[in-house]
């Protein structure tokens, strides 16, 4: 059942611009699925479902990976040049310094762009730490983000 419902949601999402969980619910119902709110809170966070500007410029729900593949990567990049100072590391650990109150848009937008070689990151106020596999691994990611576009790294 919730496999099917799954299913449906990833399909209403593609073929409809759905702004609210309400909106969500409702055709849930008109499909057949007699689910609660909570329930559709749940399933928008397992399938990672992500609100993102539509072409009309409305927020509509839409899946994370989706958004990546119709080419919105460039948010990711815009977000990421405005919010970056500087990129370092030391062994495997690279240190990205950006503006006060600005690291956790640069984390969010990292973790975004999926970069193969990063493991993980931990943002605070001004600094990413972002965890790569091995020191070569964290030298491919800082020369990657130095020759983003439009950054003033």
């Amino acid at each position: 059942m919730k496999k099917k419902r799954h299913e449906l949601i990833l399909q209403l999402i593609r073929e409809h611009e759905i702004a609210t969980q309400d909106e969500l619910l409702a055709l849930l119902r008109q499909n057949g699925f007699a689910v609660t709110q909570a329930t559709v809170s749940r399933d928008i966070k397992e399938l990672r479902l992500v609100k993102t500007a539509s072409k009309g410029g409305a927020a509509v729900y839409m899946r994370s990976d989706q958004e990546l593949q119709n080419g919105k990567v460039k948010k990711f990049y815009s977000i990421f040049s405005q919010s970056v100072i500087s990129v370092d590391f030391a062994g495997n650990i690279a240190v990205v310094k950006c503006y006060a109150g600005t690291a956790n848009a640069a984390c969010a937008a990292i973790d975004a762009m999926a970069f193969e070689q990063v493991v993980g990151t931990l943002a605070g106020d001004d600094t990413v730490f972002v965890l790569c596999r091995s020191e070569q691994e964290t030298k491919q990611f800082k020369e990657q983000i130095e020759s983003m576009p439009s950054g003033e790294n």
